[in-house]
């Protein structure tokens, strides 16, 4: 507790001299340092953001802002970052250890070592033995990792996935906007089930896959739980934890009994979240493991053994590009649809739901939603908190809370970038450069550019 006052004091600390020094590029950094340190990640990718537009070529601020979207839990961003970094010839020891940490969440530990390797030969102050031990390099003759490679588990297993079967309550009525998106899945997934004689008298299967995308923060995970909701089916949300072991072939097996136990449950929604880190391109895979999980989960869709009828599918990504090109086919994610930051009947209703029962006079929702064009839901929420911690302090000096007014919201909007800009610099490369197919359709004509 102590800790924390006293981290929360030091940051208010900086932020005072800020106000009195805005440009001051090394103060911000010192800032967005402190908040990551003390926790406080979002707001730690804000001021990093901040600092890098008034320093953009700086790589101490890249790697912070990078490690601040790591903690963060967005490893897309991160792993973009660390990327552009490792092209230069000068590239910190901290960089490669970034790189291995993100390289073992996505199974590809031979690289993971590499790096890791790399980066304290480098600069052993970078070492991490938390890191090393996970990766087998802590010279233990009984470790089940060593050097990277996995022991072959003879007798032994894990326990297999934990995971639990939800109902959810939310519907379509709950999701602002999207109304394009949730066309499209009632036209794969709801009127299916719907009009089951219908489709069953022309021997069309009920089942198949959405593959959902587009910028972090949007809604893709809600409206997945709400799909569920509206056609009252189970809901499982599987992410790369619940597949991925460290003995060899246990992942595979993991996935089996994740579509095992939705086809036990059907009708049955199977959501799989950053699908790309399962379903990484096989052409980018140096590591046998990650290519045999790819084929594992590529067999289940098929559906060839066991018949996923009655079970549907639908996976998010930030990073479609990242996806074997195998998953796009008929019967597997063969419909793809963008998943877009909220529009401004959307962030209107997103802000009221953020604001609903929090001390507030008469907002005027329209006016914030005309002026955050670009904000995904999570920014929207950034934005909200922002504006409560600010009214926080003038109750902590007054004595009473203070209710939120239009104006203090507009105010932290000022202080909250949208953090779509990001995503669509990288998008819009890949949907101009890349479109095989007319795929990337939908950001080109969200950009204008179509």
């Amino acid at each position: 507790m102590g800790v924390m006052a006293a981290g929360d004091d030091a940051i208010e600390a900086l932020r005072d001299a800020l106000r009195d020094a805005p440009d001051n590029v090394r103060l911000r950094q010192h800032l967005a340092e402190m908040l990551l340190r003390y926790g406080h990640t979002q707001q730690a990718v804000e001021e990093y953001r901040e600092t890098l537009n008034r320093c953009p070529d700086d790589p101490g601020l890249k790697l912070g802002l990078a490690n601040a979207f790591y903690r963060d839990g967005k490893y897309s961003p991160a792993l973009v970052i660390v990327e552009e970094l490792l092209k230069s010839p000068s590239t910190a020891g901290e960089v490669y250890v970034l790189h291995a940490r993100l390289l073992l969440r996505a199974g590809d530990i031979d690289r993971a070592v590499r790096q890791y390797r790399r980066g304290i030969e480098q600069d052993p102050e970078a070492a991490d033995d938390s890191l090393e031990e996970t990766l087998g390099l802590n010279g233990e003759p009984d470790s089940e990792v060593i050097d990277g490679r996995v022991r072959v588990p003879g007798e032994q297993s894990s326990s297999g996935p934990d995971i639990e079967l939800e109902r959810p309550r939310i519907n379509f009525d709950d999701v602002g906007g999207m109304e394009a998106v949730k066309e499209e899945i009632r036209l794969k997934i709801i009127h299916p089930l719907s009009h089951r004689e219908l489709y069953e008298a022309y021997g069309k299967q009920i089942g198949g896959g959405i593959l959902l995308y587009g910028p972090p923060g949007c809604g893709k995970t809600h409206l997945a739980r709400a799909t569920a909701g509206e056609i009252k089916a189970g809901f499982l949300t599987i992410g790369i934890n619940d597949v991925l072991d460290m003995w060899l072939g246990n992942s595979e097996r993991n996935l089996h009994e994740v579509f095992q136990h939705a086809r036990q449950h059907k009708p049955c929604v199977l959501f799989f979240d950053e699908v790309d880190a399962l379903g990484a391109s096989r052409a980018d895979l140096r590591q046998s493991a990650g290519r045999h999980l790819v084929n594992q989960f590529l067999a289940e869709l098929d559906g060839a053994q066991y018949s996923n009828d009655g079970v549907l599918i639908l996976a998010a990504t930030n990073a479609p590009w990242h996806l074997d090109s195998a998953f796009r086919r008929p019967g597997r994610f063969d419909r793809i649809i963008f998943v877009p930051p909220p529009d401004s009947v959307a962030r209107s209703a997103i802000l009221r739901i953020l604001v609903r029962g929090k001390p507030a006079e008469e907002i005027d929702f329209d006016k914030l939603a005309a002026k955050t064009n670009g904000f995904s839901g999570a920014d929207l929420k950034a934005l909200v908190d922002q504006a409560i911690e600010r009214k926080l302090q003038e109750a902590m000096r007054a004595g009473v809370p203070k209710p939120m007014t239009t104006k203090d919201l507009l105010a932290a909007v000022a202080a909250v970038r949208p953090s779509t800009k990001e995503w669509f610099s990288t998008a819009r490369n890949h949907a101009i450069y890349a479109n095989q197919g007319g795929i990337y359709d939908d950001v080109l004509k969200y950009l204008k550019l179509l």
